[in-house]
Parts: structure tokens; C-alpha cells; sequence
């Protein structure tokens, strides 16, 4: 049977692919047909069959002659043109594919959630089962995930064979977008990143989270959670190690909280003429200054959740990036 990957064009789901054919295992993608995008999956062995996760006959077709689902598509980011777009997507969306994979029983769908879905550490290290705070961030994105997570748990109580899957901030290899980590190693490397803030972050290789989404489907417990993390490490302590393997000084400027988020909304409301994405966002100053740190020592136990050192991930994606002329070699 075949294993369904929704949202393979994208940097993590890309990767999930590559995970399931190096398993040797049959993949179908779908994608959203006169969308243009760019593909990370262009030359990979898959069946291409074309749908969108609003519409349930469209994936109810794609998903015959599949036993497994990976769901990674998500409008992901902190800021949109139109923040109905996050709930549209990431709500509406997963709901709707969810019902769907329910209504043709699967033998098991992964669903990709988000640590944002969880909740910020604070002053203690969060797991899976720390009560979500992410509301005081006032950020659609993470409001969209939890909604969403929540919808993809109720449809666990009601018999789908879900495992959820939370990812940290990924980074790698073949991020082709990229993604906003891919835009600030490279914001970094070139020098366009003026300042930093107070925070803390965990890191994860994105090969290694796609082996976690693979490690789900064949050991995860149904309707369980699990952090796919691996590092955790200060703002200004990573922005330091991408900068000193890169050759480059690192930003300098600690920007007060105030400050930030003040530069936060200036740049919002830029965009919000320009329609181009802000450096930074107000909602993305309040989660840095909430702090991104993770106990992922379940999916390591229960899934073998593989933890590549994170300056071999860095090395790995500035080589990445500058063979593929997105930074001067």
C-alpha cells in the first residue's frame, strides 16, 4: 500500500518523502493543481495526484490504495496578508482531510502539529504535557495550530488512528523556499540581521524530523503527542555558532524587549502595505521573549527519534545554500 504525504512540496514534507523512499516504500504526493510553488520534490520517484485540504472528495480520492497519511501541509510563518488564511488552512483544512481519512479508515495518519501547539517554556523546560500559553503571544499561526491539534485529537476519540507529531525550529538541507530558520542562517551570513533578543530556541536537523514523522507512523501510540527537538540553546548562543561556522561576525545589538517589539509592529504595518513579509513580527518579539526550550526525550524513548549535533546540521545547510547560490561561496 501506499503512504500519502499532503504538503511534500514544502521544506519538512519534502523531506518526509525522501525518509519513505529511502525505506523503499511507494509514495503518492498531493499537489494543488495551477499553484505555482516551489518544489523540493521534482525529480523524486512519487505518484503526483493534484487536490487541496478544503475539499474532501479530492482527498478522498487521493488517499485510495494508501493505508498511511503524513499530513504536513500547513500555511506556516507568522504573518499573512489576510490571517484569515491561517485558519482557513490550518483549521479548515486539517479538519476537513481528517474526517476524510476517518471516513476511509487508514491504518495510520500522522499529523504534523507544532510546538506552538504545546506551550513556551519559561523558567521550566516544557514536554508534551505542559497546559498551552501560547495565547499571550497574540500570534494567528499558533492559534491555528492549537485549534487544529485539538480538532485532530476529538477525531482520535473518535476512532482515527492519529499520531501527532510537534517539530521545534527545523533546519537542513533542500530548503529551497526557504523556509523563515533557512532566511535567518542566511540573514545572518550575510548580515542583514541588525539586532537579537533575549530568548531560547530548540533546534532539530529536518532529516531528522522527517525520520521522526517515519518512526510515528510505524511506533507512535495513537492519539499521543511527541516533540521532535533535539537542542536547546539561547538566541544569541545560536546565532553566534552559525556565525562562527560561516566565518562571519555575528549580530551584535541586544535590542530591549520594548524596542523589538515596537520594530515588530513598524515592520507588520510595512507589509501590510508592501504585501512582502516583515523582517520580524510583534507576535514572533513575545514568543522569543517566552522561550522555546524542550524536554523531546519521549520521541527519543518511544520513537528513536535520531539527534544529529546541531553545528553538523548548520555546517550542512550553509553548504547547502551556497552550492545552491543562495549565498556566496
Amino acid at each position: 500500500m501506499k503512504k500519502l504525504v499532503i504538503g511534500s512540496t514544502g521544506f519538512m514534507g519534502s523531506s518526509i518523502v525522501r525518509e519513505l523512499l529511502k525505506d523503499g516504500e511507494e509514495v503518492k504526493i498531493l499537489l494543488v493543481k495551477d499553484r505555482p510553488t516551489r518544489s523540493n520534490t521534482p525529480k523524486l520517484d512519487v505518484e503526483k495526484v493534484y487536490g487541496d485540504i478544503r475539499d474532501g472528495n479530492s482527498i478522498e480520492k487521493a488517499l485510495k490504495g494508501c493505508d498511511t497519511l503524513y499530513l504536513a501541509a500547513a500555511y506556516n510563518g507568522h504573518w499573512a496578508p489576510n490571517p484569515k488564511t491561517f485558519y482557513e488552512i490550518n483549521v479548515d483544512g486539517t479538519k476537513t482531510t481528517l474526517k476524510t481519512a476517518l471516513k476511509v479508515g487508514l491504518k495510520k495518519v500522522v499529523y504534523t502539529s507544532s510546538n506552538n501547539a504545546v506551550a513556551a517554556s519559561g523558567p521550566v523546560v516544557a514536554n508534551e504535557e505542559k497546559t498551552f500559553n501560547f495565547w499571550k503571544a497574540k500570534d494567528h499561526y499558533t492559534m491555528s495550530k492549537y485549534i487544529a491539534e485539538n480538532e485532530a485529537r476529538i477525531l482520535a476519540m473518535k476512532g482515527l488512528p492519529i499520531v501527532i507529531v510537534n517539530p521545534t525550529l527545523v533546519i537542513g538541507e533542500n530548503d529551497s523556499t526557504p523556509s523563515p530558520s533557512g532566511r535567518t542562517i542566511i540573514d545572518v551570513i550575510k548580515n542583514k540581521m541588525p539586532g537579537y533578543i533575549d530568548g531560547g530556541l530548540n533546534i532539530i536537523d529536518v532529516e531528522d524530523v522527517a525520520r521522526g514523522h517515519v518512526l510515528a507512523a510505524k511506533k507512535g501510540k495513537v492519539g499521543e503527542r511527541y516533540l521532535l527537538g533535539n537542542t536547546n540553546i539561547t538566541v544569541r548562543d545560536y546565532l553566534k555558532l552559525i556565525a562562527g561556522i560561516a566565518g562571519v561576525k555575528p549580530p551584535s545589538l541586544k535590542l530591549p524587549f520594548k524596542l523589538a517589539l515596537t520594530l515588530g509592529h513598524i515592520f507588520e504595518f510595512v507589509s501590510s502595505i508592501t504585501k512582502k513579509p516583515p523582517l520580524v513580527t510583534a507576535s514572533e518579539v513575545r514568543i522569543a521573549e517566552m522561550t522555546e526550550w524542550y524536554d523531546c526525550s519521549k520521541a527519543v524513548n518511544e520513537l528513536g527519534l535520531p539527534q544529529t549535533p546541531i553545528d553538523v546540521t548548520i555546517r550542512k545547510t550553509i553548504n547547502w545554500f551556497r552550492e545552491n547560490g543562495y549565498i556566496r561561496k
